[in-house]
């Protein structure tokens, strides 16, 4: 992963979580696990598992 491409993530992380608190409380959970999904594929693909 390239510099710009884990800036844009970090961006779109810190996006994603303002979107999330401004959400309705009942999204939060699902909301939440779809952004550790992400995250979690970034973190492999980042240590090629």
């Amino acid at each position: 992963m390239t510099n710009e491409e884990e800036s844009n993530l970090v961006s779109e992380v810190r996006a994603e979580l303002e979107e999330i608190d401004a959400s309705d409380l009942t999204e939060h959970s699902a909301r939440f696990e779809a952004l550790h999904q992400k995250l979690q594929e970034s973190l492999k693909s980042i240590d090629n598992l």
